[in-house]
């Protein structure tokens, strides 16, 4: 059982997604509570104090040998810094309740209890944060829970807040031992008030959690559970009083984003029995964790190892996504136990079971059985947007694999994999950015990210590649335009699907100093640095930066297109002399763009690869005079290749939508209509569930990012025809209906929820007779244009039937 939801706050956006806010006034009550000084405002408690607790300073722990001095001052941290550890508080109301709220932040994470039931059903709370500049409080409406006698209790988990490290090891960094900042505002109905805070009366002793790490693992003993221990009839006596804890330095504020729950479940599809060991198909490859049910004697262990690949003999292999990471469960022998972790999850589909058996095996063996297994898929819980639907299997197929490795990877931060980094790469934000915002409701997400890219950018006003920047990189990995854009490119987006300039307006000094920063680090208005066409396809080369296409034309477009959108953002927000200054600038790099990477003689940019003719058309480089040929070469690549591409993480987008913009819709249904490498066919064939990091999953890599997901764009906006005018920014108020007709096609079916409402199109083609039925929210109309016709037909809210012959 769980009570109790989290406090709601409405805006204009939430109330038409149905999204829901923290409470409105929870700031004031937070930042007062920090503010004041006095013995009953709240503290940060713990275990440990931060200077006992002997943790490295710094952010620059990656990749260390195991016998390095950096790696033998994390295995020299006191052991109690980085233990799960139960708190409790007791207390007693004194009148009738009229409301209790209570305001709380728990680091790493926190699962919260009142009289013995959780509070919530969120999952790793509260979100990821550069704690050092930000760190989230949520906050609950317990009002109909209280009791006359109460308890609190809260267990407490290291998530990124205190990644000490422990068996798979990506990097290493910490923010101090988990801490805890808690605040109860009881009103009572005679209007008098009272607060129950986090101060030196709680108590705490450690949980059965005995390791937990998210790159790691997590291991429970319920041997050492304490049964109560969040209720009032627990004696804690045998417990120790906190500490007084240093706070973290970031600024305590409301959590405002969606948080990450269990989203679905999915049983055991297939049980294969190993040498010592079970291996369980669960179907789905996703970011979760296991939730078993098991049977049998004190003391016994089951271990889990999760994966995404297995082995010759059939046991999970994890060489490919960080290992070793394993779950371990030691009974208490009391009848069936339910388990599943708090603090770590892995991206898996394969679970290899070992110390048990399965229940109706023919073992008989005195090990403990396992009744049952869940794959729990947990990712964030903002609500799906969209639905795309068509009579081209794979096309279908593929959307699935790539929704599925956005949820995936849709957490705190939009991160790249769910178990070998957990980082939030930027460049996937803005490169998938059309098909993440038409499948899923950003209105508080996406200030999210762009807070979390305000607290990494340095002071020079370079946005690093990953953000929070938990750990710093070196050369490109660090520092590549296609990356660091996103700062400028995400406000547009928003501002385009929500009609709502807010973040341009609260975001113009990041945009502003990330676009000076990348002058101050061009030649001649060319920047050359970063990793351009990430994983670009070429055969008979490893993966990695761009090999087909110059990383300085990567770059330079990129910067060419954040030096446009600033010279937008200054006339939104009244900037003359910047807007002045900076269509100026633009007109600059355009020409030294041009001069650098054209070729007049062969009407080619670049190497004449399919990234370097397809970034400038995208951008609006190309002079008007030479646009033809240089879309005519791009085809001319594509048509030698056979219909396939050579684009990677970065050209993809700018291909496709060079193809889609140009009405070579056709080319593009080409060029993904086959089960061949590369295409989103031949992981379908490979028997991908997630999108995998690159085209040849068999090359290793991830199984589960949807960096190369691009098409979704294409599949909303030029297969369903549900787009708006390139320059139009009121938040699909004013739409245009434009399917494209392709291939052997038959119908498309596809909606998107806007702030106004569903918009719905269905057409289909049959017997060369095109029907499409249309469905336009209130207070919207849209421009209709039929397949062929250039003329478009114009409507306003409802519903609309159209049909012609071809």
């Amino acid at each position: 059982m769980k009570i109790s939801s989290q406090v709601q706050r409405i805006t204009v956006l939430s109330i038409i997604f149905s999204i829901t806010l923290p409470l409105a006034y929870a700031v004031g009550t937070m930042d007062n509570a920090i503010g004041d000084s006095s013995s009953s405002s709240p503290q940060w408690i713990g275990a440990i104090k931060k200077e006992d607790a002997h943790i490295p300073e710094g952010r620059n722990y990656h990749a260390l040998a195991i016998a390095s001095e950096a790696a033998k001052k994390w295995q020299e941290t006191n052991p109690l810094s980085k233990r799960s550890i139960y708190l409790r508080k007791s207390f007693k109301t004194q009148k009738k309740v009229k409301s209790a709220i209570i305001d709380i932040c728990g680091l790493g994470h926190y699962e919260l209890s009142l009289n013995g039931e959780k509070v919530g059903d969120s999952e790793f709370a509260p979100l990821w944060s550069d704690y050092d500049k930000t760190v989230y409080y949520n906050t609950y409406d317990v009002t109909k829970d209280i009791q006359d006698k109460n308890t609190v209790g809260v267990l407490l988990g290291n998530g990124f807040y205190n990644e000490q490290g422990g068996r798979y090891v990506k990097m290493q960094v910490s923010f101090g031992p988990p801490t805890l900042f808690f605040n109860m505002q009881l009103t009572y109905e005679d209007g008098s008030t009272e607060e129950i805070v986090s101060d030196k009366s709680w108590k705490y002793s450690l949980s059965p959690i005995v390791f937990n790490d998210m790159y790691g693992g997590e291991d429970y003993d319920a041997r050492i559970e304490q049964k109560g221990w969040n209720t009032c009839s627990f004696d804690d006596s045998g417990w120790q009083q906190v500490v007084i804890q240093e706070p973290p330095k970031g600024k305590l504020t409301p959590q405002t984003a969606s948080p990450v729950k269990i989203m679905e479940t999915y049983p055991i599809k297939e049980i294969k029995k190993g040498d010592n060991f079970y291996t369980l198909d669960m179907g789905q490859n996703l970011s979760g964790f296991p939730l078993i049910h098991v049977s049998g004697e004190k003391g016994a262990k089951i271990r889990l190892i999760v994966g995404e690949n297995l082995k010759e003999d059939g046991s999970v292999n994890q060489s490919q996504s960080g290992d070793p990471h394993y779950y371990e469960y030691t009974l208490k022998g009391e009848g069936e136990e339910i388990w599943h972790p708090r603090f770590s999850y892995y991206g898996y589909r394969y679970i290899q079971v070992e110390g048990g058996k399965m229940k109706n095996s023919n073992d008989d063996s005195n090990l403990p059985v396992v009744n049952d297994v869940k794959s729990c898929f947990v990712y964030n819980s903002a609500p799906q947007t969209g639905h795309f639907y068509c009579s081209n299997s794979i096309f279908n197929d593929a959307h699935r694999i790539i929704v599925n490795a956005m949820k995936s990877n849709f957490q705190a931060v939009f991160t790249d994999c769910p178990h070998r980094e957990k980082l939030g790469w930027l460049e996937q934000v803005h490169l998938n950015g059309p098909g993440l915002f038409y499948n899923f409701n950003l209105t508080t997400f996406a200030p999210k990210i762009m807070r979390d890219i305000r607290d990494a950018q340095l002071p020079n006003g370079l946005v690093p590649d990953i953000a929070p920047e938990y750990v710093i990189f070196d050369g490109g990995f660090r520092d590549s335009p296609e990356w660091g854009s996103t700062a400028v490119f995400l406000p547009f987006m928003y501002y385009q699907y929500y009609g709502d300039n807010s973040l341009i307006v609260e975001y113009y000094d990041v945009m502003k100093k990330y676009v000076d920063y990348l002058s101050s680090t061009a030649k001649n208005h060319i920047v050359s640095h970063g990793l351009g066409d990430w994983c670009d396809y070429n055969e008979n080369q490893p993966y990695g930066p761009s090999q087909n296409t110059p990383v300085p034309l990567s770059a330079t477009t990129h910067y060419y297109m954040v030096v446009d959108y600033l010279a937008k953002a200054a006339k939104i927000t009244n900037r003359k002399e910047d807007f002045k200054f900076y269509s100026t600038l633009k007109a600059q790099v355009r020409d030294a763009f041009n001069r650098e990477f054209f070729d007049e003689n062969t009407k080619q940019y670049g190497t004449g690869s399919q990234a370097s003719n397809a970034m400038p058309l995208f951008a609006g480089i190309v002079q008007p005079k030479y646009r033809q040929a240089v879309l005519d070469n791009l085809v001319k690549d594509i048509e030698k290749r056979g219909f396939r591409l050579s684009t990677g993480d970065v050209g993809n987008r700018y291909l496709f939508q060079a193809l889609a913009e140009n009405g070579l819709n056709e080319i593009m249904y080409k060029m993904h209509n086959h089960k061949e490498v590369p295409g989103y066919g031949f992981q379908l064939q490979f028997g991908a569930t997630t999108l995998t990091e690159l085209w040849d999953p068999r090359k290793g890599a991830s199984w589960n990012h949807f960096m190369m997901g691009q098409i979704e764009e294409w599949f909303y906006k030029s297969l369903a025809g549900i787009t708006v005018d390139k320059n139009d920014y009121s938040g699909f108020q004013n739409l245009v209906i434009a399917p494209q007709v392709v291939g052997d096609l038959k119908f498309v079916e596809a909606s998107y929820a806007t702030r106004y409402g569903i918009i719905e199109v269905k057409w289909k083609k049959d017997n060369n007779i095109f029907t499409m039925d249309v469905s336009i929210p209130d207070n919207c109309s849209a421009e209709v244009y039929l397949p062929k016709e250039k003329n478009g037909k114009k409507i306003g809210s409802g519903h609309y039937s159209f049909k012609k012959v071809l």
